[in-house]
């Protein structure tokens, strides 16, 4: 009996270990923030794919746009804690909710993997005036007000970098016009318009102009030069202490059982470092930056703190 009783013991504990690794039993949404067609989109399409190849049932994206990216972290946040929605996190889940955009924050998500970072970069047209960036801050010092910058609305990303760059520099924040549009593509427009001067926005955003040379980057806010635009300094070694850019990276709801973040997060950062993966981001622009679940929420935490002082800079908040 009492043998039996051991057996149905280890029998019981093997049976649940079992279950607790049959994930995926059925079809996994993946919430994307943003639209269709976009950045974010395509590499959410992406990793989805693969997870379906390696995981063996589908994983569909659900476009869930609105609020500067609030419907869509919300949706995921709020989704049931089971593994069967994961969402696609941008650099919004650390800055959203100090504008008021939401009530979650980052730690209301676990996070799985990171495998992108795209830097910010300032961008003028080809026959701009500016040598380099110090030439173009200068400029600025010396005619407030005269200069209009753009790269997406007002406290977004890309006007915080802005931000952080010349507070950096030693530059009046206010001594620029922000001309707010609804994202990189549009503020490209405006400045191949000649409707601004300067844009700041991911280098990847931008990439078929700087290509054609119809602009040029006088500085990307990384800590490395790009690989695919070698002849762009960075920020840092032309003496201004400043790095910034977006990011994306796959998080689930609070809850979600350990074994089914071990599952993602292997296949997840089995994806990221993959040649086939370096060559899609290559080919679309995008930067490749990999932390794992840990260093993911390390980092979003990070995040959150330095974007609230940014935002204080700007005004934005108090």
């Amino acid at each position: 009996m009492k043998k039996f009783l051991v057996f149905l013991v280890i029998a019981l504990i093997a049976s649940s270990l079992a279950f607790g690794v049959d994930y995926p039993r059925k079809p996994v949404s993946v919430i994307c923030p943003w639209g269709a067609g976009g950045g974010t989109d395509r590499v959410a399409r992406y990793v989805a794919d693969e997870l379906s190849k390696a995981l063996g049932q589908p994983f569909t994206v659900v476009n869930r746009t609105g609020g500067g990216g609030a419907v869509g972290h919300s949706a995921g946040v709020y989704a049931a804690p089971d593994g069967y929605t994961i969402t696609l996190v941008t650099l919004e889940i650390a800055n959203m909710h100090w504008l008021g955009l939401t009530t979650i924050t980052y730690e209301d998500f676990e996070y799985i993997a990171q495998f992108n970072e795209d830097a910010a970069g300032v961008i003028v047209a080809a026959d701009a005036p500016w040598k380099d960036i110090h030439e173009l801050l200068a400029d600025i010092k010396a005619n407030p007000n005269e200069f209009f910058f753009s790269g997406s609305s007002a406290a977004s990303i890309w006007d915080l970098a802005r931000i952080g760059m010349f507070n950096e520099a030693g530059v009046p924040i206010d001594s620029v016009t922000w001309v707010p549009t609804t994202g990189a593509a549009p503020s490209i427009i405006e400045l191949l318009g000649g409707h601004v001067d300067v844009i700041t926005c991911s280098i990847a955003e931008a990439a078929s102009q700087l290509e054609s040379g119809q602009l040029k980057a006088l500085a990307v806010m990384s800590d490395e030069r790009l690989a695919k635009f070698p002849d762009v300094p960075t920020l840092k070694e032309q003496g201004i202490n400043w790095s910034a850019g977006t990011w994306r990276g796959i998080a689930v709801p609070v809850g979600t059982p350990d074994e089914v973040k071990e599952i993602l997060e292997t296949e997840v950062l089995k994806i990221a470092n993959s040649d086939a993966f370096a060559e899609f981001m290559a080919v679309n622009g995008f930067g490749i930056k990999i932390r794992n679940g840990e260093e993911f929420y390390e980092f979003a935490k990070q995040q959150d703190s330095a974007w609230k002082e940014v935002l204080k800079l700007g005004g934005f908040i108090e």
